[in-house]
């Protein structure tokens, strides 16, 4: 994919995106503080389950018309 065929998105006013990602890495790091790898690798697994299934839910609802 070349730049010209990537359509960037308005920037959203007020969003810092830095400090949200900072924001969310101290949160994870607090998190996951004393989990060996292996309680780690099913932290994410878990929350990759939680975000499928987030947007499965936002498709049905937008399909469905409600915002």
């Amino acid at each position: 994919m070349t730049k010209r065929e990537i359509v960037w998105p308005e920037p959203i006013p007020g969003f810092d995106p830095v400090k949200w990602k900072r924001q969310v890495h101290a949160e994870i790091e607090r998190e996951t503080e004393g989990m060996t790898k292996e309680e780690v690798r099913e932290y994410f697994r878990q929350a990759s389950e939680r975000g499928k299934q987030r947007r499965v839910e936002l498709a049905k609802r937008q399909t469905a018309g409600v915002q």
